[in-house]
Protein backbone atom coordinates (compact mmCIF):
# COMPACT_ATOMS: atom_id res chain seq x y z
CA UNK A 1 0.00 0.00 0.00
CA UNK A 2 1.14 3.51 -0.68
CA UNK A 3 0.33 4.65 2.46
CA UNK A 4 2.45 2.17 4.59
CA UNK A 5 5.16 2.87 1.76
CA UNK A 6 5.50 6.58 1.91
CA UNK A 7 5.62 5.99 5.87
CA UNK A 8 8.39 3.06 5.55
CA UNK A 9 5.63 1.21 7.79
CA UNK A 10 6.32 -3.07 7.62
CA UNK A 11 3.35 -4.90 6.57
CA UNK A 12 2.32 -7.74 8.82
CA UNK A 13 0.98 -11.07 8.39
CA UNK A 14 -1.23 -11.26 10.89
CA UNK A 15 -0.67 -15.16 12.19
CA UNK A 16 -1.50 -13.96 15.54
CA UNK A 17 -5.37 -13.43 15.24
CA UNK A 18 -8.16 -10.58 15.13
CA UNK A 19 -5.55 -8.92 17.84
CA UNK A 20 -6.41 -5.02 18.33
CA UNK A 21 -2.49 -4.55 18.18
CA UNK A 22 -3.01 -5.62 14.40
CA UNK A 23 -5.61 -3.80 13.57
CA UNK A 24 -8.51 -6.20 14.46
CA UNK A 25 -9.56 -7.59 11.28
CA UNK A 26 -8.97 -6.94 7.46
CA UNK A 27 -12.31 -5.55 6.23
CA UNK A 28 -13.47 -7.45 3.08
CA UNK A 29 -14.57 -5.43 0.12
CA UNK A 30 -18.04 -4.63 0.98
CA UNK A 31 -16.83 -3.24 4.29
CA UNK A 32 -14.48 -1.56 3.01
CA UNK A 33 -16.67 0.28 0.30
CA UNK A 34 -19.15 1.09 3.12
CA UNK A 35 -16.34 3.10 4.96
CA UNK A 36 -15.75 5.03 2.44
CA UNK A 37 -19.47 5.97 1.43
CA UNK A 38 -19.98 7.41 4.90
CA UNK A 39 -16.96 9.28 4.56
CA UNK A 40 -18.21 11.25 1.92
CA UNK A 41 -21.46 11.80 3.09
CA UNK A 42 -23.61 14.06 6.44
CA UNK A 43 -26.13 12.62 8.20
CA UNK A 44 -27.89 13.05 11.25
CA UNK A 45 -25.80 10.88 13.93
CA UNK A 46 -28.46 10.53 16.59
CA UNK A 47 -30.85 9.34 13.36
CA UNK A 48 -28.12 7.16 12.50
CA UNK A 49 -27.66 5.45 15.59
CA UNK A 50 -31.23 5.26 16.55
CA UNK A 51 -31.54 2.98 13.12
CA UNK A 52 -28.46 0.97 13.73
CA UNK A 53 -29.29 -0.13 16.97
CA UNK A 54 -32.53 -1.60 16.15
CA UNK A 55 -30.52 -3.49 13.55
CA UNK A 56 -28.15 -4.64 16.02
CA UNK A 57 -30.87 -5.94 18.54
CA UNK A 58 -32.67 -7.59 16.24
CA UNK A 59 -29.67 -9.48 15.20
CA UNK A 60 -28.46 -10.31 18.85
CA UNK A 61 -31.98 -11.38 19.85
CA UNK A 62 -32.18 -8.40 22.05
CA UNK A 63 -34.59 -5.59 23.21
CA UNK A 64 -32.28 -3.14 22.10
CA UNK A 65 -28.16 -2.14 21.50
CA UNK A 66 -26.05 0.78 21.66
CA UNK A 67 -23.00 1.29 19.12
CA UNK A 68 -19.28 1.83 21.42
CA UNK A 69 -15.84 2.27 20.38
CA UNK A 70 -15.35 -1.30 21.23
CA UNK A 71 -15.81 -4.08 23.95
CA UNK A 72 -13.47 -2.67 26.38
CA UNK A 73 -15.77 1.39 25.95
CA UNK A 74 -18.45 -0.95 26.39
CA UNK A 75 -17.55 -2.27 30.06
CA UNK A 76 -16.90 1.47 31.05
CA UNK A 77 -19.95 3.06 29.45
CA UNK A 78 -22.09 -0.32 30.88
CA UNK A 79 -21.24 0.08 34.22
CA UNK A 80 -21.58 3.67 34.30
CA UNK A 81 -25.24 3.06 33.30
CA UNK A 82 -26.12 -0.06 36.07
CA UNK A 83 -24.31 2.42 38.94
CA UNK A 84 -26.30 5.77 37.53
CA UNK A 85 -29.17 4.02 35.72
CA UNK A 86 -29.33 7.14 33.08
CA UNK A 87 -29.86 9.82 35.91
CA UNK A 88 -28.48 12.58 34.02
CA UNK A 89 -26.82 14.96 37.30
CA UNK A 90 -24.84 11.79 37.99
CA UNK A 91 -23.72 10.72 34.62
CA UNK A 92 -22.29 14.65 34.26
CA UNK A 93 -20.16 13.69 37.71
CA UNK A 94 -19.01 10.34 36.41
CA UNK A 95 -16.36 8.92 37.21
CA UNK A 96 -17.14 10.20 40.70
CA UNK A 97 -19.78 8.55 42.78
CA UNK A 98 -21.31 8.57 46.09
CA UNK A 99 -23.69 5.87 45.72
CA UNK A 100 -23.21 1.87 46.20
CA UNK A 101 -20.36 1.30 43.38
CA UNK A 102 -18.97 -1.88 44.09
CA UNK A 103 -18.61 -4.37 41.61
CA UNK A 104 -17.44 -7.45 41.81
CA UNK A 105 -15.54 -9.97 39.52
CA UNK A 106 -13.61 -13.16 40.33
CA UNK A 107 -10.45 -14.00 40.22
CA UNK A 108 -8.96 -15.17 36.85
CA UNK A 109 -11.22 -12.48 35.32
CA UNK A 110 -9.79 -9.48 36.43
CA UNK A 111 -7.40 -9.74 33.07
CA UNK A 112 -5.07 -7.58 31.28
CA UNK A 113 -6.09 -7.26 27.80
CA UNK A 114 -3.90 -4.44 26.67
CA UNK A 115 -5.55 -2.26 29.35
CA UNK A 116 -7.04 -3.75 33.03
CA UNK A 117 -10.58 -4.84 33.04
CA UNK A 118 -10.53 -3.29 36.60
CA UNK A 119 -9.99 0.21 35.02
CA UNK A 120 -12.70 -0.12 32.64
CA UNK A 121 -14.99 -0.65 36.06
CA UNK A 122 -13.13 2.23 37.74
CA UNK A 123 -13.45 4.61 34.55
CA UNK A 124 -17.49 3.95 35.01
CA UNK A 125 -17.25 4.94 38.52
CA UNK A 126 -17.81 1.46 39.64
CA UNK A 127 -15.17 0.42 42.98
CA UNK A 128 -13.90 -3.64 41.23
CA UNK A 129 -13.53 -6.00 44.04
CA UNK A 130 -12.16 -9.67 43.11
CA UNK A 131 -13.58 -12.63 44.48
CA UNK A 132 -11.71 -16.09 44.78
CA UNK A 133 -8.40 -16.92 44.36
CA UNK A 134 -6.48 -17.93 40.82
CA UNK A 135 -6.45 -21.07 42.55
CA UNK A 136 -9.85 -22.04 42.48
CA UNK A 137 -13.14 -19.46 42.85
CA UNK A 138 -16.64 -21.28 44.55
CA UNK A 139 -19.81 -19.95 45.70
CA UNK A 140 -18.89 -19.31 49.03
CA UNK A 141 -16.62 -16.75 47.78
CA UNK A 142 -19.17 -14.90 45.66
CA UNK A 143 -21.89 -15.29 48.71
CA UNK A 144 -18.77 -13.76 51.16
CA UNK A 145 -18.51 -11.07 48.54
CA UNK A 146 -22.41 -9.65 48.23
CA UNK A 147 -23.58 -6.98 50.48
CA UNK A 148 -25.57 -3.46 50.10
CA UNK A 149 -22.98 -2.15 48.76
CA UNK A 150 -22.75 -3.97 45.28
CA UNK A 151 -24.02 -2.33 42.72
CA UNK A 152 -23.58 -5.34 40.05
CA UNK A 153 -21.43 -7.76 38.65
CA UNK A 154 -18.93 -8.26 35.79
CA UNK A 155 -18.24 -11.87 33.91
CA UNK A 156 -15.51 -12.46 31.48
CA UNK A 157 -15.60 -14.31 28.61
CA UNK A 158 -11.71 -14.73 26.91
CA UNK A 159 -9.18 -16.49 26.40
CA UNK A 160 -7.10 -14.34 28.66
CA UNK A 161 -9.25 -15.26 31.59
CA UNK A 162 -8.18 -18.13 33.94
CA UNK A 163 -10.45 -21.03 32.65
CA UNK A 164 -10.27 -23.74 35.28
CA UNK A 165 -12.45 -23.98 38.60
CA UNK A 166 -14.07 -20.98 38.07
CA UNK A 167 -17.98 -20.03 38.91
CA UNK A 168 -20.04 -20.25 35.72
CA UNK A 169 -22.69 -17.28 34.56
CA UNK A 170 -25.48 -19.09 36.12
CA UNK A 171 -23.95 -18.60 39.86
CA UNK A 172 -23.87 -14.48 38.42
CA UNK A 173 -27.33 -14.30 37.32
CA UNK A 174 -28.86 -16.07 40.53
CA UNK A 175 -27.75 -13.24 42.56
CA UNK A 176 -30.13 -11.07 41.22
CA UNK A 177 -28.07 -8.27 40.69
CA UNK A 178 -27.43 -6.28 37.34
CA UNK A 179 -25.11 -8.64 35.50
CA UNK A 180 -22.47 -7.35 32.49
CA UNK A 181 -20.93 -9.81 30.41
CA UNK A 182 -17.79 -8.90 28.47
CA UNK A 183 -18.10 -10.83 25.44
CA UNK A 184 -15.65 -9.13 22.93
CA UNK A 185 -14.38 -11.76 20.97
CA UNK A 186 -17.47 -14.23 21.19
CA UNK A 187 -19.07 -15.45 17.81
CA UNK A 188 -22.52 -15.84 19.14
CA UNK A 189 -23.86 -12.89 19.22
CA UNK A 190 -27.14 -14.29 21.04
CA UNK A 191 -26.04 -17.02 23.94
CA UNK A 192 -25.52 -14.38 26.44
CA UNK A 193 -29.11 -12.33 25.94
CA UNK A 194 -30.88 -15.82 25.96
CA UNK A 195 -29.31 -16.81 29.28
CA UNK A 196 -30.81 -13.51 30.92
CA UNK A 197 -27.75 -11.23 31.04
CA UNK A 198 -28.97 -7.22 31.52
CA UNK A 199 -26.21 -6.13 29.09
CA UNK A 200 -23.12 -7.64 26.94
CA UNK A 201 -20.35 -6.15 25.49
CA UNK A 202 -19.31 -6.79 21.95
CA UNK A 203 -15.99 -6.44 19.47
CA UNK A 204 -17.18 -5.61 16.27
CA UNK A 205 -13.34 -5.81 14.95
CA UNK A 206 -12.79 -9.41 15.80
CA UNK A 207 -15.10 -12.33 15.10
CA UNK A 208 -17.54 -10.23 13.43
CA UNK A 209 -15.05 -8.73 10.46
CA UNK A 210 -16.00 -5.12 10.60
CA UNK A 211 -13.90 -2.00 11.75
CA UNK A 212 -12.87 -0.98 15.31
CA UNK A 213 -16.07 -0.58 16.58
CA UNK A 214 -18.20 -2.30 19.44
CA UNK A 215 -21.79 -2.65 20.57
CA UNK A 216 -23.95 -3.15 23.64
CA UNK A 217 -27.03 -5.56 23.59
CA UNK A 218 -29.53 -5.79 26.16
CA UNK A 219 -32.82 -4.99 27.72
CA UNK A 220 -34.76 -1.20 27.10
CA UNK A 221 -33.77 0.29 30.48
CA UNK A 222 -30.23 -0.47 30.86
CA UNK A 223 -29.43 0.52 26.58
CA UNK A 224 -30.99 3.69 27.98
CA UNK A 225 -28.84 4.55 30.66
CA UNK A 226 -26.02 3.32 27.91
CA UNK A 227 -27.04 6.06 25.19
CA UNK A 228 -27.58 8.50 28.74
CA UNK A 229 -23.39 8.19 28.76
CA UNK A 230 -23.14 10.48 25.71
CA UNK A 231 -23.69 13.17 27.62
CA UNK A 232 -20.75 11.59 29.85
CA UNK A 233 -17.44 9.49 29.69
CA UNK A 234 -19.22 8.30 26.22
CA UNK A 235 -18.25 11.80 24.68
CA UNK A 236 -14.38 11.10 24.90
CA UNK A 237 -15.62 7.69 23.07
CA UNK A 238 -17.70 8.82 20.46
CA UNK A 239 -18.46 6.56 17.20
CA UNK A 240 -17.99 8.20 13.48
CA UNK A 241 -20.01 7.33 10.71
CA UNK A 242 -17.75 5.46 9.07
CA UNK A 243 -17.34 3.17 11.76
CA UNK A 244 -21.37 2.31 11.98
CA UNK A 245 -21.64 1.79 8.31
CA UNK A 246 -18.68 -0.62 7.91
CA UNK A 247 -20.13 -2.19 11.08
CA UNK A 248 -23.39 -2.90 9.99
CA UNK A 249 -22.00 -4.23 6.30
CA UNK A 250 -20.28 -6.22 8.26
CA UNK A 251 -23.25 -7.74 10.32
CA UNK A 252 -25.40 -8.40 7.44
CA UNK A 253 -22.99 -10.61 5.71
CA UNK A 254 -21.71 -12.36 9.52
CA UNK A 255 -23.22 -15.74 10.17
CA UNK A 256 -22.30 -16.42 13.82
CA UNK A 257 -22.82 -19.97 13.42
CA UNK A 258 -20.80 -20.35 10.72
CA UNK A 259 -16.97 -22.11 11.63
CA UNK A 260 -14.34 -19.46 11.11
CA UNK A 261 -11.92 -19.55 8.11
CA UNK A 262 -9.80 -22.33 9.15
CA UNK A 263 -6.39 -23.04 7.28
CA UNK A 264 -4.61 -24.44 10.46
CA UNK A 265 -4.26 -28.27 8.26
CA UNK A 266 -2.83 -26.21 5.44
CA UNK A 267 -0.07 -25.22 7.75
CA UNK A 268 0.47 -27.65 9.47
CA UNK A 269 1.21 -29.66 6.78
CA UNK A 270 3.33 -27.43 5.19
CA UNK A 271 5.33 -27.61 8.49
CA UNK A 272 5.29 -31.79 8.63
CA UNK A 273 8.63 -32.07 7.65
CA UNK A 274 10.06 -30.36 11.15
CA UNK A 275 9.14 -33.44 12.71
CA UNK A 276 12.45 -35.21 11.64
CA UNK A 277 14.36 -32.46 13.49
CA UNK A 278 12.48 -33.38 16.46
CA UNK A 279 10.46 -30.62 16.43
CA UNK A 280 6.35 -30.69 17.85
CA UNK A 281 4.18 -29.35 15.86
CA UNK A 282 0.43 -30.25 15.86
CA UNK A 283 -3.26 -28.65 15.62
CA UNK A 284 -4.98 -27.24 18.92
CA UNK A 285 -8.04 -26.02 19.83
CA UNK A 286 -9.30 -23.15 21.13
CA UNK A 287 -8.51 -22.67 25.09
CA UNK A 288 -12.27 -20.72 25.59
CA UNK A 289 -13.79 -22.69 23.59
CA UNK A 290 -14.33 -20.93 21.11
CA UNK A 291 -14.89 -23.33 17.76
CA UNK A 292 -10.89 -22.16 16.49
CA UNK A 293 -7.76 -24.11 15.55
CA UNK A 294 -4.58 -23.17 15.70
CA UNK A 295 -1.16 -24.58 14.53
CA UNK A 296 1.65 -24.99 17.87
CA UNK A 297 5.00 -25.64 17.30
CA UNK A 298 6.46 -26.92 20.73
CA UNK A 299 10.04 -26.10 21.22
CA UNK A 300 12.73 -24.60 24.13
CA UNK A 301 13.50 -21.90 21.31
CA UNK A 302 9.76 -20.60 21.05
CA UNK A 303 10.80 -16.92 21.89
CA UNK A 304 13.28 -16.64 19.40
CA UNK A 305 11.53 -17.80 16.69
CA UNK A 306 8.56 -15.18 17.20
CA UNK A 307 11.49 -12.83 17.28
CA UNK A 308 13.18 -13.81 14.19
CA UNK A 309 9.74 -14.27 12.52
CA UNK A 310 9.07 -10.89 13.58
CA UNK A 311 12.06 -9.04 12.71
CA UNK A 312 11.81 -9.93 9.29
CA UNK A 313 9.89 -7.96 5.50
CA UNK A 314 6.69 -8.88 5.98
CA UNK A 315 6.73 -9.18 9.73
CA UNK A 316 5.26 -12.41 10.54
CA UNK A 317 3.27 -12.06 14.19
CA UNK A 318 2.16 -15.29 16.48
CA UNK A 319 0.22 -15.50 18.99
CA UNK A 320 2.60 -15.98 22.26
CA UNK A 321 0.22 -15.82 25.27
CA UNK A 322 1.62 -19.32 25.91
CA UNK A 323 5.47 -18.72 25.51
CA UNK A 324 6.08 -19.84 29.43
CA UNK A 325 5.27 -22.97 28.45
CA UNK A 326 7.63 -23.10 25.10
CA UNK A 327 4.58 -22.96 22.94
CA UNK A 328 3.76 -20.75 19.96
CA UNK A 329 0.50 -20.57 18.46
CA UNK A 330 -0.28 -19.57 14.60
CA UNK A 331 -3.58 -18.61 13.88
CA UNK A 332 -4.71 -18.57 10.51
CA UNK A 333 -8.22 -16.69 10.14
CA UNK A 334 -6.24 -13.59 9.21
CA UNK A 335 -3.66 -15.25 7.00
CA UNK A 336 -4.12 -13.96 2.85
CA UNK A 337 -3.17 -15.79 -0.24
CA UNK A 338 0.32 -17.03 -0.41
CA UNK A 339 1.06 -16.13 3.13
CA UNK A 340 0.83 -19.53 4.80
CA UNK A 341 4.21 -20.66 2.11
CA UNK A 342 5.78 -17.68 3.14
CA UNK A 343 5.23 -18.42 6.85
CA UNK A 344 6.07 -22.24 6.68
CA UNK A 345 9.25 -20.85 4.71
CA UNK A 346 10.20 -18.62 7.53
CA UNK A 347 10.23 -21.10 10.25
CA UNK A 348 11.89 -23.95 8.02
CA UNK A 349 14.78 -21.14 8.00
CA UNK A 350 14.94 -20.23 11.94
CA UNK A 351 14.92 -24.20 12.60
CA UNK A 352 17.53 -25.62 9.61
CA UNK A 353 19.61 -22.64 10.38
Amino acid sequence: MKVLDDLEVNRVINAAGKMTALGGTAQNADVASALAQAASIHVDMRELRAQAHKRIARLCGAEAACITTGAAAGIAIGVAALLTRGDRELVRRLPLFDGPRRVLLQAGHDVNFGAEVCQMIRLGGGEPVVFGSRERVTPDDLNKALDNDVAALVYVKSHHCIQEHRLGLDAFLATGKPLLVDAAAESDLTQFIRQGVDLATYSGGKAIGGPTVGFLCGTVPWIDACEAQNEGIARAMKVGKEQIAGLLTALEGYEQDAPPADQSAELRQALADLDELGIDVSIVPDRAGRPINRVAIRDTRVRELVAYLASGRPSIRTRNHQLDESLVLFDTREVRGDDIALIAARVHEFFRN
